[in-house]
């Protein structure tokens, strides 16, 4: 067992114009972080000047290479304390005179590392240059140390990159806005990658912005260990590097049931052209119109009987039916039943007895089962409805349950259907964000999850001091994070998950339809918080009749914001 390391994040309101002041007053914040004991403190994006710049001629006054002044005046406290700084600072590069959004790992030796901001705010490209350096880890006698800055962590890709090169922790510093902190983005990159994450945001109003501080400490199985809401503050707190370096998510080993031959899209962008074109070029798959519908979810405990099962699916859509939906979605091996799974054909009576139901209500239905192909045994998932089968999908990512009877599927399931295109995951799989990233990436509107997924999906928030315009809401909210919703919101799509629910065997729920937009406020979604039942929403994936696509779903504005030529080592 490593030793405890003690680490503090730094949450500050900087000024702009007011140099000399931010880094006396860091100084000061990080002196007692250090005084307590802190090996490593984080202090936040573009903390030594502010953020809200107008272009380069503002922002050059403050710029500084690095190393420089402001790195080794942080440096004589990491050398007097023997700890490690991280600092967020305007850089400009001596070779080229472009300017940098950077944080700087500072130790007692000096400068260990730097990390460029890669994937810029809207802010960044009227005075910064995308960076360049790449997502390293620098390792430190403390431990392997990555750093990220602010949207970096919106895309997936970043601290997938760092965390397979054997990050420990990721300093993410920020200038977070828009929602109630810690953000759920923070949280979900913490614990996909099973690692610690380290947030320092600022607080305070700059330039009309409002940012949302709730700087923190998140463990690598995504629990805030430390937080502090609003104002100037240090929190510490101490933290224990092998539970990282287990790499376990919802007690799976992700890293090593990783499908690298599976994400050949990952450094590529599809999105880049307008996808109305892209996605018709040479006449071949078109994307669907598209539509709003209603969708739902409806989560149960099936058993080992699959004429059972197929009851209770058959009244759940009933139900579903009865409030307006038109597609439901059923948990993983909800016709054949967790247990020693007694697999069926796809030609067998149950796929035929779940059209059967599908077309006496007039809906179309997605389901689990364990499917027999001539011998050989998939987790799989069907989409059927009144014509009949549309696709079936066979698990990916086999969990350690599945490797007991389970072959792993070695294709994505994407169907064209009037509700728009449709993606298929199977509950472990949502643990891999690049399943839901390629699937984003081949145009999917929707994505349906069956699932058997234990663990904690959700966590509450108890609110904020932090004042937001209306309509971001600043109350407690018991699913301020869901996995799910992380999910539907960094790729753009909506997404139906549909989860067992059977406590006593450690199963539950939380199944819920998710909105496209992480930051659209009301939500769009439905979450069935508790109980057995089904869950509808609407959902949108039509476009009015434009040459640009004008939903989100069909922009996936975050999607082509990546930049994938950084993104290589994923499929290595």
């Amino acid at each position: 067992m490593t030793v405890p390391l003690k680490v503090a994040t730094v949450q500050f309101e900087p000024t702009m114009f007011e140099k000399e002041r931010n880094i006396a007053r860091l100084e000061a914040l990080v002196g007692k972080a250090a005084s307590a004991g802190a090996k490593l403190i984080v202090t936040p994006e573009m903390g030594t000047t502010g953020y809200c710049w107008f272009d380069r001629t503002e922002v050059a006054p403050f710029v500084e290479p690095i190393p420089g002044p402001t790195t080794e005046r942080f440096a004589t406290i990491a050398r007097a304390q023997d700890c490690y700084i991280v600092v967020g600072m305007p850089e400009v590069d001596a070779a080229t005179n472009l300017y940098y959004n950077s944080a700087v790992l500072i130790g007692p030796e000096g400068v260990v590392g730097t990390h460029r901001k890669t994937h810029p705010y809207i802010a960044e490209p009227k005075w910064s240059a995308p960076g360049n350096r790449g997502h390293a880890v620098f390792d430190t006698p403390i431990g392997r140390i990555a750093l990220l800055v602010c949207m970096d962590i919106h895309f997936i890709e970043t601290a997938r990159l760092v965390g397979l090169a054997g990050a420990d922790i990721i300093c993410h510093i920020s200038n977070w806005l828009a929602e109630r902190a810690p953000a759920p983005y923070w949280i979900t990159r913490a614990m996909e990658n099973s690692c610690y994450l380290i947030e320092s945001n600022r607080w305070g109003l700059e330039r009309t912005v409002q940012f949302s501080g709730g700087s923190c400490v998140i463990g690598p199985d995504g629990a805030i260990e430390a937080v502090i809401d609003t104002g100037d503050g240090v929190a510490c707190v101490e933290i224990d590097l092998e539970r990282a370096r287990a790499r376990r998510m919802l007690g799976e080993a992700v890293f090593e049931q990783r499908r690298p031959e599976l994400y050949m899209e990952l450094p590529t962008n599809t999105f880049t052209w307008n996808p109305l074109d892209f996605f018709s070029l040479y006449g071949h798959r078109p994307l669907p119109k598209g539509r709003r519908s209603q969708v739902a979810v409806a989560q149960f405990a099936p058993t080992g009987d699959a004429n059972a099962n197929l009851d209770r699916i058959e009244e759940l859509a009933t139900e579903a039916r009865a409030a307006g939906a038109e597609l439901v979605v059923f948990p993983e091996r909800a016709v054949t039943g967790l247990d020693a799974p007694a697999a069926v054909p796809l030609s067998g009576e149950a796929v035929a007895r779940l059209i059967a139901i599908a077309t006496r209500h007039g809906l179309h239905l997605a389901a689990g089962l364990a499917e027999d192909d001539d011998g050989t045994l998939y987790n799989s998932a069907v989409l059927v409805g009144p014509q009949g089968v549309i696709g079936r999908y066979r698990k990916t990512h086999l969990d350690a349950s599945d490797h007991n009877w389970a072959t792993p599927g070695d294709e994505w399931g994407v169907f064209d259907t009037k509700f728009g295109r449709i993606g298929l995951l199977i509950g472990h799989d949502a643990a891999f964000p690049e399943a839901g990233r390629v699937l984003a990436l081949r145009g999917c509107d929707l994505v349906l999850c069956p699932a058997a997924l234990r663990g904690n999906l959700t966590s509450a928030h108890a609110g904020t001091a932090i004042s937001q315009n209306y309509p971001i809401p600043t109350g407690a909210d018991p699913h301020h994070w869901h996995l799910m919703r992380a999910r539907a919101g960094e790729n753009n799509v909506h997404l139906a998950f549909a989860n067992v629910l059977d406590e006593s065997a450690g199963y539950g729920g939380k199944s819920g339809v998710f909105g496209p937009d992480t930051f659209e406020f009301p939500r769009r979604e439905a979450i069935l918080g508790a109980g057995e039942g089904v869950a509808v929403a609407e959902i949108d994936t039509s476009n009015l009749d434009t040459p640009y696509p004008t939903n989100v779903v069909r922009r996936k504005d975050l999607v082509t914001m990546r930049q994938p030529h950084h993104y290589l080592p994923l499929i290595g």
